[in-house]
């Protein structure tokens, strides 16, 4: 029987595949990967992630998954708002969590953060943990998303919150042409120039345009379980907030 394919970037790779391809992306852009955030979206990845904080509104005593989790910008966002809680940072790179590890807040939040290698599709974690879940610019490097969802579903206890940041698609089709002729022409230059690596980025700008749009994301949501299920788009669609509950 043949295997079954998906994408990667703009290519049909076999599923099998496909999270060893990603894991050498993020392996080889991890040193550079905060620098190339704020090059990219010329600082804006900042207010989305607040923005992400802002409808989140995380409480004392509240324990988080955030899943690509990468270099803990979400976890460090939610345990400052949160006063007191806990953040599991989960990542499929382990040197992307070595970074991590090395930024200042990672050593101040010390007690109450804990940093794991492991599969968005597979979590390694009892059903009903958490109290947040969530995955920032990650769910579409993801090999199937939806059962990323079912497993978010999974580990949330009732009553828990799901929240996706992702990249998305411009509702205005002048727009969007005009995003891509940034996207496609200038990010892998960027990523040539600060992280020695434009293959890497070339898929990154790529894996964006297979990405769901945002109503067919939205029915992936509800698929899972979530209910109450929204989005808000950021900069006019460029990203895109998902969020739903476990009820």
């Amino acid at each position: 029987m043949n295997e079954k394919t998906t994408h990667f970037g703009f290519q049909d790779i076999p599923e099998s595949e496909k999270a060893g391809r990603v894991r050498g992306v993020f392996g080889s852009v991890a040193s550079k990967y905060d620098v190339m955030n704020d090059a990219m979206s010329l600082g804006i990845h900042r207010i989305w992630k607040d923005a992400m904080m802002d409808w989140l509104a995380p409480r004392a005593g509240q324990r988080l998954l955030d899943v690509a989790g990468g270099t803990g910008d979400i976890s460090f966002r939610f345990l400052k708002r949160a006063g007191h809680g806990h953040a599991t940072v989960l990542d499929l790179t382990e040197p992307m969590l070595v970074e991590g590890r090395k930024r200042a807040e990672a050593e101040s939040m010390a007690d109450s953060l804990d940093w794991v290698v492991g599969d968005a599709m597979a979590l390694p974690f009892p059903d009903s943990s958490f109290d947040v879940y969530t995955i920032s610019f990650g769910i579409r490097n993801v090999t199937r998303p939806q059962e990323a969802l079912n497993e978010a579903f999974r580990v949330l206890k009732p009553g828990g919150r799901l929240m996706v940041l992702e990249f998305s698609q411009i509702p205005n089709e002048l727009m969007q042409k005009v995003y891509d002729l940034y996207s496609f022409n200038i990010i892998p230059r960027l990523g040539q120039m600060i992280a020695n690596d434009r293959d890497s980025y070339q898929y990154l700008v790529e894996s964006i345009r297979q990405f769901p749009d945002q109503e067919t994301f939205l029915g992936m949501v509800r698929q899972a379980g979530f209910e109450n299920a929204k989005y808000r788009n950021l900069s006019m669609g460029i990203a895109c907030l998902h969020s739903g509950w476990k009820i």
